[in-house]
């Protein structure tokens, strides 16, 4: 069993999530300090158990056996939902693979919490866990993350980030991303609750000289329609240059769909268009050159 814990207030933990632990005969945990106050403050008695990314893989065929002896096994981690961007996803499967039933008790997200609250929109949206810590991998993570939106990509996006690496993110975001607004949500639900909202770079340069303390959940809009969506004048101007060489309408359409990532009926719109342009347009009479003065005939032309 899957169950989520509080985020930081311990009054979020639900009935369903304590009467699951209480009757547990095994919690696994990703730090057994931290569960094991949650279990003093609620009076779970379960022995705890740690599983984490360094002895998750081990521990598997030990846990596997005990489900399949019958044994109630739940799985927490330090805060909010199991497995997102936390250890478990390599056991649910294993579980899943040996026909163990799984099911989760539903509860506390601090990336759901977040994009709630950023102001920006809920939907779609895309959790990409934590950055890579490290600046050349975080800045090639994000270059690939615009040119998947230039590629037609358009959701809010969804961090969690460590605070000594925050301001740092923020500023090789907006290099990347550009002028675009995010909110950034610390120790949310705790006493010191924040979101502060505003563009890239201005958070950069807050948190450059206001370093951030706690919990990190960083919310970003997603890329305007304009960047979105491949201009029209770059899909008309591949399809004008397919069309001239003979190219086929049915074939010129699903190149440049195919290309740009525009929705094919879109493009075939387009394509319709300029063949239309092109039939109405009068025939091009051929020129005639001028006849040089005094020859009587028209220049011949090598």
């Amino acid at each position: 069993m899957l169950v989520s814990t509080p985020i930081g207030n311990l009054g979020d933990i639900g009935a369903r999530a304590l009467a699951t632990l209480r009757a547990a005969d095994l919690v696994l945990c990703e730090d057994t300090r931290n569960t094991r106050h949650l279990a003093r403050v609620f009076a779970i008695g379960a022995p705890l158990s740690a599983l984490h990314e360094h002895n998750e893989a081990h521990r598997i065929p030990e846990i596997l056996r005990l489900l399949a002896a019958g044994r109630r096994v739940a799985l927490v981690s330090d805060a909010g939902t199991p497995l997102i961007s936390d250890p478990g996803f390599r056991l649910l499967r294993a579980a899943v693979a040996a026909g163990v039933p799984v099911s989760a008790v539903p509860g506390p997200s601090a990336a759901l919490m977040a994009l709630t609250l950023s102001g920006l929109p809920p939907q779609p949206c895309l959790f990409l866990g934590f950055p890579p810590p490290r600046a050349a991998a975080r800045r090639a993570s994000f270059a690939r993350l615009s040119a998947l939106e230039k590629a037609g990509l358009s959701a809010t996006l969804v961090w969690y980030e460590a605070p000594h690496r925050l301001a740092a993110t923020l500023a090789d975001l907006a290099t990347a991303l550009g002028p675009r607004q995010a909110a950034v949500g610390r120790e949310l639900t705790k006493r010191f609750e924040e979101v502060r909202r505003g563009a890239l770079a201005e958070l950069a340069e807050h948190y450059r000289t206001a370093p951030a303390r706690g919990e990190i959940t960083l919310v970003v809009a997603p890329a305007a329609e304009a960047a979105a969506e491949p201009a029209a004048a770059e899909i008309e101007a591949r399809l004008a240059r397919l069309l001239a060489r003979k190219t086929s309408v049915r074939e010129a359409v699903a190149l440049v769909a195919r290309e740009t990532g525009a929705p094919r009926r879109a493009v075939y719109a387009r394509a319709l268009a300029l063949n239309r342009g092109r039939a109405d347009s009068p025939p091009q009479r051929p020129s005639r050159a001028r006849p040089q003065a005094g020859s009587g005939r028209p220049c011949s032309e090598d």
